[in-house]
């Protein structure tokens, strides 16, 4: 929101100053939460590490503890307690009948009223409802979300007409290096398949 914002301000034709108190928050030192652990929220957790922060994580299954140190991640049984405790919470979870918007107005309203809520796993997993909700009553300070349900949204949503929140064109991925892997990792799959050999990348390992 303050890089968007500030960026609307800085090309503005109506700007004729900066204001020296326009300030946003400090990653740096903040807590993160993320939710789902798996290969893509642990990259997130190493990238960071590099500023400094305090990380929790929630998770079907607690990371082993060599990895949990690797990167300072601290584990949370219970989703409840990372939502009140973090700055960002992060959602890194694929779209499954029990993550179903698992972020409603319940968990909205544990979250730190200075808190951001980040999504780039599945946009159901949050009720977007809620969201709007949460973000007109300042129940949380904002929100970044990178996937929404339908995608694109309806161009009549509330959610676009919230100025704390940034909603980005599911693209995460969207660098031609990325492509490039996903498109080999993709070919390893099927071959592997063909040869009657392990598949490196078993979405529902036996």
């Amino acid at each position: 929101m303050f890089l968007y914002s500030g960026s609307q301000i800085a090309i503005s034709p109506d700007t004729k100053y900066f204001a020296v108190d326009w300030l946003g928050v400090e990653v740096t030192r903040a807590t993160l939460g993320i939710i789902g652990m798996g290969r893509i929220g642990y990259k997130v957790a190493q990238r960071a590490r590099a500023f400094e922060m305090k990380i929790l994580y929630h998770n079907r299954n607690q990371r082993r503890k060599e990895e949990e140190q690797a990167v300072g991640a601290h584990y949370c049984e219970k989703m409840e307690d990372l939502l009140q405790q973090s700055d960002f919470v992060m959602l890194v979870v694929s779209l499954t009948p029990d993550t179903h918007k698992m972020i409603g107005k319940k968990e909205l309203g544990l979250m730190k009223p200075t808190a951001t809520l980040i999504n780039i796993g599945r946009g159901a997993v949050i009720d977007q409802d809620a969201l709007v909700e949460a973000l007109q009553n300042n129940v949380i300070r904002a929100a970044a979300l990178d996937v929404t349900y339908p995608e694109p949204l309806p161009r009549d949503h509330p959610l676009l007409k919230l100025n704390n929140i940034i909603i980005t064109p599911h693209i995460g991925t969207a660098t031609v290096q990325a492509i490039h892997m996903m498109a080999e990792e993709a070919i390893a799959n099927m071959l592997a398949v063909l040869n009657g050999q392990h598949i490196p990348s078993e979405v529902f390992p036996k």
